[in-house]
This record gives C-alpha cells, structure tokens and sequence, in this order.
C-alpha cells in the first residue's frame, strides 16, 4: 500500500512538472514506449519460465525432483526441526528450495504457499508465525540460485550476449544471503525464546505472590 501512494506521488509529480516545462509530449510518448517495452519483456519472461517450468515438470514426471527433494530432506530437516516428522510439509519445502535453486520464484511461490499453510495447521493456527515458517521465508528470500533464469531471461531481453555469466557472482551473492539469513534467524528465535520464557517466570512469580 504504501509503495502504490510513492508511485502515485512520483507519477503525479512528473506530470505535473512536464506541464510546467512544456515537455508533455516527450512524457507521452515515454509512456507509449515504455507500455511497449513492458508488454515484449512480459512475454520474452514468460517464454522463459515456460521453457524452466516445463523442464521442472518433466524432471518431476521422471523422478529427478524426487530424488532432488530426498537429498535435500535431510538437510532441510535440521532447519526444520518443528515440521521435520510431517512428510507433507517437508515434501513442499524441500519442492520449493528446489523451485528455487532453479531460479524459478514465480514456479517456487505456489510450493511456498502450501508449505506455509502446512505449517500454520500444524501449529494449532495460533496466528503467530513460528519458527519454521519464519525459516522458510527467510529461505525464499535470500535463496540460492544455481540456475538463475529470471535474471537471465531479463539479461538477455537486455541485449546481452552472455546472460548467464553472472553465475558465480549469483552463487556467491545468493549463499552469502542465505548464510546471514538462516543465521539471523536462529539467534532471533532464541532471543524470543529467553523473552517468553522470562516473561512465563514473571508471571508465574506475580500468581505465587498474590
């Protein structure tokens, strides 16, 4: 919400000033290009995806995502600690950290929603996001990316000649994200932890008093 009010401000800002300088056909027809160059970046992205997201579900028909995902479990599980016994959830983070090494959020994002609906039923649906579901968006987040086809395709709709040569700058990036966030998130949720725990002796000491 409050970016749509920055965008709208900027708009009507520079509308405003281009009325002012004499220069509103120059905005007009930047926004003629500009809905142009939207429309072919769309479909050049959406060739894209099909052609990842097809590879995806060929990969997932012959068995390869399934081994993909049993390797990773074990892993995950250590991250998981709170949904590591439901093979379910762990099926859909494991499919979704997959999605995601691929480069593929917008493939990644449905697996990412059923994941975090798992979890809010396995936590009694209190409403407070736990541990693990703070976990897994942090995974979503700064995820690591072995293939990055978004940013290829948007590279390549750029003009450029090599768009996956970002590669090691994209593993070095994306693992370094990945670190901090999964380290940030342990010792939050530690934090929060001597917090409640503190706040339980303090109330059960005020119920001793009266």
């Amino acid at each position: 919400m409050a970016m749509a009010w920055v965008l709208l401000i900027m708009t009507g800002a520079s509308i405003l000033y281009s009325c002012w300088a004499g220069t509103t056909g120059q905005v007009a027809a930047a926004i003629m290009a500009g809905a142009s160059k939207s429309v072919e970046l769309g479909l050049s992205l959406a060739g894209m995806l099909c052609l990842w997201c097809g590879l995806t579900e060929i990969m997932r028909r012959a068995g390869i995502m399934e081994v993909i995902a049993k390797i990773m479990r074990r892993p995950l599980s250590a991250l998981f600690r709170e949904v590591a016994k439901d093979r379910d959830a762990m099926e859909d983070i494991s499919a979704n950290v997959s999605a995601n090494l691929l480069g593929l959020g917008n493939a990644a994002t449905p697996l990412s929603i059923r994941a975090a609906t798992r979890m809010h039923r396995l936590s009694g649906n209190t409403g407070i996001a736990s541990d693990a579901l703070c976990m897994l968006i942090v995974l979503n987040a700064g995820s690591i990316q072995i293939i990055p086809a978004t940013v290829a395709g948007l590279r390549a709709q750029a003009g450029s000649a090599a768009p996956f040569d970002i590669l090691p700058a994209v593993w070095i990036a994306t693992a370094a994200s990945c670190a901090a966030g999964i380290i940030a998130a342990k010792l939050m949720s530690r934090v929060w932890k001597r917090d409640d725990n503190s706040a339980d002796h303090v109330r059960r000491a005020g119920v001793g008093a009266v």
